[in-house]
């Protein structure tokens, strides 16, 4: 059973379809790189699996469980959104770190608000406190910020940002990690950095779901290769079938304009 589902989703803003019938699932452990133009409809298709925008129409499941179901009013319920998120880790393009927090209150924060609602926050504080900064201690360890910690944002450079989100994308321990355009704000040599951590994610079999320009990464990490166009799923393979032997014209034409610099 794919650990990701995702059938017939369409969206629309005003008079606009944004997303039209898209379709794809993904296996557990796997990546799924999605490329395409600006203004394909990429962004707008990730902020819908993390519920951040909610489909006009379709079908989510994450592990078996129905997530959104246009026809079904029981997944439709605000109420309900945060706790659907939990399934997706999101990294943005643009970092957004509180700049209050230093890198680990960054990465510990989302945690500590979910502990306050168990049933047992007030008699084992203490405890649970020590458990969520061991974590996020040992996640920015991961990312190589082991003396970084207590930097604030404004301390630490793009590259070191975009990794303090990633940490704290893993320090719920989502079903699914979602990036979009990861190196898109960061300097040429701080875009290594980031595609290493994201390399090394895979390495781990973490199911990663991630919108990005950078096509020698999908070409060489990636399971699963879409490219949207015009708000559709123009073509999804493997990458040597889509970058070596596309299908549709409109891709060629698209990695032809890439690789031209266009």
């Amino acid at each position: 059973m794919p650990i990701l589902e995702v059938e017939h989703i369409c969206k629309s803003f005003d008079r606009t379809e944004v997303l039209k019938d898209i379709n794809f699932s993904l296996e557990k452990g796997q990546v799924l790189s999605i490329i395409g133009s600006s203004g394909s409809g990429k962004t707008t298709l990730l902020r819908c699996l993390n519920f951040l925008e909610q489909p006009d129409k379709g079908v989510i499941r994450v592990d078996g469980e129905t997530l959104f179901d246009d026809s079904d009013p029981a997944t439709l319920s605000e109420s309900a959104i945060r706790k659907k998120r939990l399934h997706f880790g999101l990294v943005f393009q643009s970092f957004n770190l509180f700049p209050q927090y230093t890198a680990l209150k960054n990465v510990m924060l989302a945690r500590e608000l979910l502990a306050k609602e168990q049933p047992d926050y007030k008699a084992r504080k203490k405890e649970i406190h020590e458990e969520i900064q061991e974590q996020a201690q040992e996640l920015l360890t991961q990312m190589g910020l082991e003396d970084r910690m207590s930097n604030y944002p404004h301390q630490l450079s793009g590259g070191q940002c975009q990794r303090v989100a990633i940490a704290r994308a893993l320090a719920l321990q989502p079903d699914i990690l979602c990036f979009d355009e990861p190196t898109s704000a960061l300097d040429p040599e701080l875009t290594g950095e980031v595609i290493k951590v994201m390399k090394e994610l895979a390495k781990q079999k973490k199911t990663m779901v991630i919108v990005t320009h950078e096509m020698a990464f999908a070409r060489d990490v990636s399971d699963q290769v879409i490219f949207m166009d015009d708000g559709c799923v123009a073509e999804c393979g493997t990458p040597e079938e889509v970058f070596e032997h596309p299908k549709e014209e409109r891709t060629r034409q698209f990695l032809m304009r890439y690789t031209n610099g266009a």
